[in-house]
């Protein structure tokens, strides 16, 4: 019965080693050559796991935090957690014994380590956002054989899109916010949150912001009022990350910004803080906050 079971199990390897091809995918390091579909793998980067999750690929192991509420919630996603987005755990990875690693943003750092485990790609999606977004949808639909799958997410994408330029149409100038605990920082056209002017046709309240990719421009409450933005898109950094202090509404508040038309006018629109903060890129967490800023533009 054991030598039965036995070769059974051989007979299936072999018949998925059969139906395996290379493919090749675009990732954030160039054209990469991967056999397909990848049986067991384990995802690193929030977004990725975010976007497999929309098509229906099962992952084998992911961080120990998910810090978006719906992946967090997901029951597919109950599975082994394999370290943190900056420290793998290389000893479970291992046991895991996948057919592919996949990192990215801020697990991308550790590429050479986990490839020591089993083949690795880069999937981190960079300031072009959306483009960039759309291609890593597009790879893994040709990695996972969903192709239809990724059109479909895809043409619903594009739909929320035309939403959200139309609801943003002759709405003004935005200033892109965002507060850690007592700190501001603004962010610009060609930052990593840039495209929610691209893609609300909102122009930014301050011109010559540098496009920087960490923590922002620092901002100042008289800087706010100078700007007097028509819109306030805020993200509360301390809420994406789970830590406690103080919340984005009571660092806004003072007399200087609460004199600005944003907040006059009620348009301060708080943003799914880990959607955009830690999934920026991932499928739904795109559409938590085009949804978002499409209510409240179209107000």
């Amino acid at each position: 019965m054991r030598r039965f079971a036995a070769s059974l199990l051989a007979a299936a390897s072999l018949v998925t080693a059969a139906l395996a091809e290379d493919v090749t995918i675009a990732t954030a390091q160039g054209q990469a050559t991967i056999a397909a579909p990848p049986a067991k793998v384990v995802a690193f980067d929030v977004a990725a796991i975010d976007t497999l999750t929309a098509l229906g690929v099962a992952l084998a192991g992911v961080p120990d935090n998910l810090y978006i509420p719906s992946l967090k919630d997901n029951p597919a996603l109950k599975v082994a957690t394999v370290g943190t987005l900056f420290e793998p755990d290389l000893e479970k990875l291992a046991g895991i014994a996948p057919d592919l690693i996949v990192v990215g943003s801020r697990s991308a750092a550790q590429k050479d380590a986990v490839a020591q485990v089993a083949p690795t790609i880069d999937m981190t999606i960079g300031p072009d956002l959306i483009p960039e977004a759309e291609a890593r949808l597009a790879a893994y639909g040709t990695l996972f054989g969903k192709t239809a799958e990724a059109k479909a997410l895809k043409a619903t994408l594009d739909e929320k899109l035309a939403a959200l330029k139309a609801a943003g149409e002759g709405k003004g100038t935005a200033l892109i916010v965002m507060t850690n605990g007592t700190k501001l920082a603004a962010y610009g056209t060609g930052s990593r949150f840039g495209w929610l002017h691209t893609q609300t046709g909102l122009a930014p309240a301050i011109a010559d912001l540098q496009a920087e990719q960490g923590h922002g421009n620092v901002l100042t409450h008289e800087a706010i009022a100078q700007a007097d933005p028509d819109w306030l898109l805020v993200l509360d950094r301390g809420a994406a990350v789970g830590e406690d202090g103080q919340s984005a509404e009571a660092t806004l508040k003072s007399p200087l910004v609460e004199g600005t038309k944003a907040w006059k006018n009620g348009n301060v629109v708080y943003l799914p803080a880990a959607e955009l903060y830690i999934g920026g890129g991932g499928y739904s967490s795109l559409v938590a906050v085009i949804d978002t800023l499409t209510a409240a533009l179209a107000k």
